[in-house]
């Protein structure tokens, strides 16, 4: 078979060739947009998942169905090592861009971009985007303060225009807790006006927490939903059907192969499934070529996906994650990996908050830690050996 042809596509945030399993969300976006473009009140939307699920495919797929309803978006992706102010002020002055395509120079839009210019100024974001002759409107400083006055200006130049403006955000989980706090009151001042400004975001699985932690009523701005591997029909059908449109069909021991050494994670079946094809000299492919094409994904996980991540750990943290993986898959207590590294928890306590900080392990609960990234357990035992 020509690799031309192979219809599988591993990537960060690439879109699979068949986006199953994944209806529910996508209809309750699309509720969301629905009954905000009616000016009726609606949460915005956080999705929670480990690394590879497909989060930032969803938020690309909720910002073209926001676009194909006229709303105007943006979407970003939040930065350990950028400020919010710098890294919301370019997408923000995009929206007011297509807000104001749409009546030149309009009252509510020319303020709007008064008020955003004068919160580039408090926070000494030197962006030169700003129309010539635009007058800011002062900031006082307050990071909460100031990034609601913006939303609700921007709130009020989409009313005005009869359109919504939707924010998505990748990797919430590394804004500042003071940042988060911020988003969080600016959007509760948002929905307070009833104005059409929606937020949908994706993070790592302790968001929920970190949300919940910033302002006690996050939970009745947003809708959490958690983000897991794909059910084993879903799976299938994400399998197979790509592999159907170009002809090919896979054994159903082939199949079931796949399916096991995935367990249903998204990138993971995207993986396997393009170094099948490519391990395969015609259709169907075989259980053979699946024995092939693992060892193939399981060196390319390796030498990518799982190292890039340990590269990034100093020694200390290195230590720390080495232990939780002898402990076994799935959650461990903080007691057990400090057990295991011969050390107090109190002494574990830094490189535990240090893995989380990275992305690289999160809390489930009060006193347990896990790894946002599946079978990242299995490798690091590889690599241990």
């Amino acid at each position: 078979m020509r690799s031309t042809d192979n219809p599988y596509s591993p990537g960060a945030g690439t879109p699979p060739p068949e986006l199953a399993g994944r209806e529910d969300i996508l209809d309750e976006a699309a509720t969301i947009l629905g009954r905000t473009i009616k000016g009726r009140v609606a949460r915005s939307l956080m999705l929670l998942g480990l690394r590879g699920v497909g989060k930032t495919v969803l938020l690309n797929r909720i910002e073209q169905m926001a676009g194909d309803k006229g709303c105007v978006t943006c979407i970003m992706e939040a930065d350990n090592d950028k400020v919010l102010p710098d890294l919301i002020i370019p997408h923000l002055t995009r929206v007011l861009l297509q807000l104001d395509s749409r009546r030149r120079a309009g009252e509510h839009v020319r303020r709007a971009f008064g008020v955003l210019r004068g919160f580039a100024s408090a926070f000494a974001v030197n962006y030169g985007a700003f129309e010539i002759g635009i007058r800011p409107e002062s900031g006082t400083g307050d990071l909460a303060l100031d990034l609601a006055d913006v939303l609700v200006s921007i709130g009020e130049a989409a009313s005005a225009q009869r359109t919504t403006a939707v924010i998505l955000v990748d990797e919430v989980q590394y804004l500042a807790p003071e940042e988060l706090a911020a988003v969080i009151v600016a959007l509760h001042r948002v929905s307070q006006r009833q104005l059409p400004v929606l937020l949908f975001g994706a993070g790592l699985p302790q968001l929920v927490a970190l949300a919940g932690e910033a302002k006690s009523y996050a939970e009745r701005l947003f809708f959490f939903r958690e983000i897991g591997s794909l059910s084993p029909d879903a799976a299938r059908r994400a399998l197979t059907e790509p592999a159907r449109r170009e002809g090919v069909t896979i054994d159903s021991g082939a199949v079931d192969a796949i399916l096991a050494e995935t367990e249903g994670y998204p990138y993971f079946l995207q993986l396997l499934g393009y170094f099948a094809w490519e391990a395969a000299s015609k259709s169907p492919i075989t259980q053979g070529d699946v024995e092939v094409a693992t060892a193939e994904a399981t060196r390319a996980l390796d030498s990518g996906f799982f190292s890039v991540r340990l590269e990034r750990l100093s020694e200390r943290q290195r230590e720390y994650v080495f232990a939780l993986a002898r402990l076994g898959s799935g959650p461990a207590s903080s007691t057990a990996v400090a057990d295991e590294l011969g050390i107090s928890v109190k002494q574990a306590a830094p490189a535990r908050s240090e893995v989380i900080k990275k992305g690289v392990a999160y809390s489930p609960r009060r006193g347990l830690v896990a790894f946002t990234v599946p079978k990242f357990d299995e490798y690091l035992r590889r690599v241990e050996q």
